[in-house]
């Protein structure tokens, strides 16, 4: 079983937040039932937090076999696109007439509804509406 990781956990784990404990338990037994894979859009979240060189993200995730599926083709893209556009039409628009929710979580719903079995993310919410396909393992 092939399982993709939201951004959310991996800052969970850095940070120590109360969910680290529970969320590094889940990796460990997801690990044992097959890979562990990021896209590339959450590695870019990742380095987006300034506690996270790109050294030490680079150490954690060799450390802990998670793998960063670098290449995301015109399937993937297509499959965020389509959604944004559907969600961005249910929306109501905020002030500067653009929706709230950023195309990247759109990225990684589409990047683990065609690369991976499951999302384990600390947000169910987010994902349930726009993938209802997608298996969401929330911690």
């Amino acid at each position: 079983m092939r399982t993709a990781i939201d951004t959310n956990v991996l800052l969970a784990l850095w940070a120590g937040e109360a969910s680290a404990e529970k969320a590094s338990r889940f990796l460990d037994l997801a690990m044992g039932q097959g890979a562990l894979v990021i896209s590339p859009i959450v590695y870019v979240e990742g380095l987006g937090n300034p506690s996270i060189s790109e050294d030490a993200m680079n150490e954690f995730l060799e450390s802990t076999r998670i793998t960063v599926d670098w290449s995301l083709e015109r399937r993937v893209w297509g499959l965020a696109a389509l959604r944004f556009e559907q969600y961005a039409k249910r929306q109501p628009t905020h002030g500067s007439g653009e929706v709230r929710r950023l195309p990247a979580d759109f990225i990684i719903g589409a990047h683990a509804t065609l690369h991976a079995d499951r999302l384990v993310t600390l947000d169910q919410r987010r994902y349930r509406a726009d993938f209802p396909e997608l298996m969401l393992v929330e911690l």
